[in-house]
C-alpha cells in the first residue's frame, strides 16, 4: 500500500476515537515508518511519559511519539480492510499506553 493511503487511514482511525480521547491528545505526534529498527516484530511503539505518570513538574518538553510500523502492519494482512483493522488496533492500543495503560492491561482487553 502506497504510504500516503497508509496514513490516510491513520488520520480516519484518529478521527473516529471518541471526542473525549481525540481532546486528551496534546502534545503527541503520530507518525509511520516502514519498519522498527530493533525488536523487528513492532507494529506500533509509544516513546513518551503516560499522562497518569506526569506531575506538577511536566512541562516545556517534546512531544510524546506514536509510531505504527507500515510494512510489519501490512505483512500481518490479506487486504486493504485488513490493514484498516491492523491500524485502528494498533493505533488504540499505544494511545492507551499514552494514557498510562500496561501492555498486559491492553491485551486483556483485546488491544
Amino acid at each position: 500500500m502506497e504510504r500516503e493511503k497508509f496514513e490516510k487511514l491513520v488520520h480516519e482511525a484518529l478521527k473516529n476515537l471518541p471526542k473525549l480521547f481525540r481532546d486528551k491528545l496534546r502534545n503527541i505526534d503520530i507518525v509511520v515508518e516502514d519498519e522498527p529498527v530493533v525488536h523487528k516484530s513492532l507494529l506500533g511503539l509509544y516513546q513518551g511519559v503516560p499522562l497518569k505518570r506526569r506531575g506538577f513538574w511536566y512541562g516545556n518538553v517534546m512531544p510524546d511519539k506514536i509510531t505504527l510500523f507500515q510494512k510489519n502492519i501490512e505483512r500481518l494482512s490479506q487486504n486493504d480492510e485488513e490493514i484498516k483493522e491492523w491500524v485502528n488496533r494498533v493505533l488504540i492500543h499505544e494511545i492507551g499506553h499514552f494514557f498510562g495503560f500496561s501492555e498486559e492491561k491492553l491485551r486483556e482487553n483485546g488491544y
